[in-house]
């Protein structure tokens, strides 16, 4: 396939307009599949029941509410847990512990609305959680526990901890400090700034809630995962906060009649991370704590024994805790919950008429929803008769069920007889109601769907136009590439491809590889045979090492692995390893500015890769201490690192690459020689790939050197440019799998996002963030860069870009075709909501900004 150079105005524009419709069809998408949901207005108050009096008395009139941000339930119910306190109230009766099922996404934002709504939030608060300033979010507006305990009495709020609250609920609190959710490097200070305020609060007695939200404990599992060295000493950090707080409820007499829940928002998986809906993510503990549970309840086994799945004692919906402490505390339920009360707790009230009227009021809260959703005339008495003559949907099924198990819901002589019968049926039903409710939550705009899915389908024949008349090369050049396109597509409609993507493109690039070693063989004589052969095997040995390096996806994270087996053993190795990278870097970079005076290149350039070092030393000994030994311990030792944060110290290596960016910006601008031995373009690429090493995991900081190995074997390649396109395109994918991602909103890597930065910046940290992450696909796209820049063709940049918009193109509407047809499949929100999360970043920020923005700006300063 030879292109036609007269049509190269025409097919430019085409490759313009493809690359302009991808992100307009992703986006009109988005806002079809991603609603927010509509809810109630105003605030609930008690409806009157026929047969019922006033609501029944609340045991509790007060309530101090303890997050502890990622706390899974293994580690307060398990003989390995720090929470030995928190156990023995357990043993002893006084405490009731429960699993709390946490809905995906399990990130913090869309866990506090599900907490406090009872309702079941929108998968788009992923996002926003990611946004501090974000104010859309807000639940001011809303019907929550919190609105109800502010208006019962005139009550006074107070909080302390991760700042989300403070976001969600302006203007909410009276006494309020807030800490930043997202500093992921502190473990202390994030921490103490909450209990700083506990010993006043529990003196003070002009408040009926107290909210606790402790963040260190998830910054421990993103930094070192759920068995770093740090985790159980934290755990007993909140154990003995939690003793601290119940003591004072036994002594102080006006917390006499307040109610203690210590509960996660989520938890977390075997890397530290959350995000997803693995058991780990969605288990975290819930326990109620008062002195008054002795009378009601028995004593439970303290520690648990062990379980795979994280399921310990009853297992509940963090939902449930909105109509529970309603009823706990003496409030209306929420207006949008779909929560049911727990059981466990009726028995605080010994007449059958006060649980039948708590439950009651549970299930005509959850039907006013209904009718809402379905229209009013649902529970009219005339309708009902017909609907239930033969019900054809679900919510006519569940309206059914209700109306015969509310005929025996009415105080009589008999009760004694049908209450504990009726209380279970109720029970089930509200169970079931919660679960067709919830599995009911998004309304999608299916007009914005289609419209979506046309304008991908037209960017998609744009890019196929242009490249059919920018690519040079044979039509039988194409076939892997398209087979590529094709699979990955139909991939997309399967949760299972989807979860496990990494294998696709590690055996796809073993493959490619292959077949391109295979195919160099019939151009060469016996001696380059040799050579060529020792190449492709190298090749492959490297992709081999490369995909072994992390374990991704779900079903194996967690499993053995380079990093598992060998570095974390051997931290020696790791360090060598670590070492020879930062050595390569510096004979790179000296190399590339030869062409400065020594006394100013060499030493920059030291000094520069020296700063790099320590910093990732001083990062790593924060992080896990236990890796930094011998050599690395004894650099940290030197007088010249000592007393430097790690803040100023990444601010020092972000100072010297963009001291040495300028340099080689401004000798390749006046064309003239930066160095003697390597184009100056080579040395912005070892820039990058120093920035690369700095914000990626000290474990992933050897992956670079077989990177660059990879590069040096293709540059000895003779390829064409669509071999080239290929090649970059697997490689891009290859290596963001390698370096730990995933399809999972729980692999994003949040440990080097406030590298530099002392508070939140939206800007600062998303460029770290995705620098962080796509650290390796970014170097792809550096490295292709220099590869497609050897054959000194103005033209061959507008095919290698065309090429991998028809890939960004396709893949974008194979993901927005597949969530559209399984839009009612199981895993819509744990598989295929996350994965075009996921279709937006690669196709907005890493094609458009990178493949197509930054790899033109090299391309043009490399001619």
């Amino acid at each position: 396939m030879t292109p036609r150079r007269n049509g190269s105005l025409p097919s430019t524009v085409l490759l313009v307009v493809a690359n302009l419709l991808i992100p307009f069809a992703i986006l009109t998408f988005a806002t079809g599949f991603f609603p927010y949901k509509p809810i109630l207005p105003g605030l609930a108050e008690y409806s009157t029941l026929p047969d019922y009096g006033a609501p029944p008395e609340a045991p509790f009139d007060r309530l101090v509410f303890m997050v502890i941000d990622a706390l899974r339930s293994d580690f307060v119910y398990t003989a390995d847990s720090g929470f030995g306190y928190t156990q023995s109230l357990i043993r002893d009766g006084v405490a009731i512990p429960f699993t709390a099922h946490a809905t995906s996404p399990t990130v913090t934002m869309p866990r506090l609305k599900a907490i406090t709504t009872g309702s079941i939030p929108s998968f788009l608060d992923v996002l926003l959680n990611l946004d501090e300033g974000d104010e859309t979010s807000t639940l001011a507006n809303q019907d929550t526990w919190l609105a109800q305990m502010k208006t019962k009495d005139g009550g006074k709020l107070v909080m302390y901890g991760d700042d989300t609250w403070l976001k969600l609920f302006p203007g909410t609190f009276d006494r309020a400090d807030g800490t930043t959710s997202f500093f992921v490097s502190d473990f202390t200070e994030v921490d103490n700034n909450v209990t700083r305020h506990i010993a006043e609060e529990l003196r003070n007695d002009d408040w009926n809630t107290m909210i606790l939200h402790y963040l260190g404990l998830d910054h421990i599992g993103h930094k070192g995962g759920p068995r770093s060295p740090h985790m159980v000493p934290k755990q007993r950090e909140m154990d003995g906060i939690i003793k601290d707080i119940y003591s004072a409820l036994e002594s102080e007499p006006h917390l006499q009649s307040t109610l203690f829940v210590v509960c996660g928002d989520h938890g977390m998986n075997d890397a530290g991370n959350h995000g997803a809906s693995s058991p780990g993510e969605t288990s975290p503990a819930l326990v109620f704590l008062s002195p008054k549970f002795k009378a009601i309840q028995g004593n439970f086994q303290a520690p648990a024994p062990g379980a795979e799945d994280f399921q310990y004692y009853s297992t509940v919906e963090q939902s449930d805790l909105a109509p529970t402490l309603a009823a706990l505390l003496g409030f209306p339920i929420p207006k949008n919950n779909l929560g049911a009360l727990i059981p466990e707790f009726l028995p605080f009230w010994p007449k059958e008429d006060d649980q039948s009227q708590l439950l009651l009021r549970n299930a005509h809260q959850i039907l006013d929803i209904i009718a809402a959703a379905f229209g009013l005339q649902i529970l009219e008495s005339n309708s009902t008769d017909d609907v239930c003559s033969g019900p054809t949907a679900d919510y006519q099924e569940l309206v059914c069920e209700w109306l015969e198990i509310s005929k025996l819901a009415r105080p009589t002589s008999s009760v004694d007889e049908v209450g504990p019968q009726w209380t279970s049926a109720t029970v089930e039903w509200l169970r079931k109601a919660q679960s067709l409710m919830s599995g009911m939550a998004s309304n999608y705009d299916v007009s914005r769907l289609v419209l979506g899915q046309i304008v991908g389908a037209i960017a998609v024949a744009c890019a196929l136009a242009a490249a059919s008349k920018l690519v040079d090369g044979k039509a039988a050049e194409f076939v892997p590439f398209a087979g590529i396109v094709v699979t990955y597509g139909i991939m997309m409609f399967a949760s299972s491809y989807v979860e496990e993507e990494q294998h696709f493109w590690y055996w796809a690039t073993t493959a490619w590889f292959a077949l391109l070693g295979l195919k160099g063989f019939s151009k060469r004589d016996t001696t380059s045979k040799a050579k060529h052969g020792l190449a492709v095997v190298l090749m492959l040995t490297t992709v081999r090492l490369v995909r072994a390096w992390n374990q991704t996806g779900q079903k194996f994270a967690g499993e053995p692995d380079i990093v598992k087996i060998f570095l974390y053993t051997n931290p020696t190795l790791l360090w060598c390893l670590v070492g020879a990278t930062y050595l390569w870097i510096h004979r790179e970079l000296v190399y590339g500015f030869n062409g400065i005076p020594k006394p100013f290149s060499y030493s920059g350039v030291t000094a520069l890769l020296l700063a790099a070092f320590t910093f990732k030393v001083a990062f790593t000994n924060e992080d896990a201490p236990e890796l930094v030994i011998g050599l690395a311990k004894r650099v940290l030792e030197l007088e010249p690192t000592q007393g430097h944060s790690l803040i100023s110290r990444a601010r020092a290596v972000f100072a010297g690459l963009g001291f040495a960016l300028a340099v080689a910006l401004f000798f390749l601008l006046t064309k003239r020689q930066l160095s003697t031995t390597s184009p100056a373009i080579h040395t912005l690429h070892h820039l990058y790939t120093l920035l690369a090493v700095t914000q990626s995991r000290t474990t992933n900081i050897p992956l670079f050197l077989l990177f660059h190995l990879q590069y040096k074997l293709l540059t000895a390649q003779v390829l064409s440019p669509v071999e080239l396109g290929t090649s970059s395109l697997l490689l891009q994918y290859t290596s963001f799998f390698a370096l730990g991602g995933s399809n999972a909103i729980s692999s994003v890597d949040l440990s080097n996002a406030y590298n530099g930065i002392a508070g939140f910046d939206a800007v600062a940290v998303g460029i770290l963030t995705f620098v962080g992450n796509w650290a390796g696909p970014v170097y792809w796209v550096s490295a292709g860069t220099l590869l497609l820049l050897e054959r000194r063709e103005a033209g061959v940049f507008r095919g290698h870009v065309a090429l991998l918009t028809v890939f960004a193109a396709g893949s974008a509407a194979a993901v927005m075709a597949a969530c559209t047809v399984l839009r009612t499949h199981l895993f819509v929100w744990t598989v295929f909501s996350p994965k075009y999360l996921y279709c937006i970043a690669w196709a907005m920020v890493q094609h458009l900004g990178m493949n197509v923005g930054f790899g033109g700006v090299l391309f043009w300063l490399g001619l």
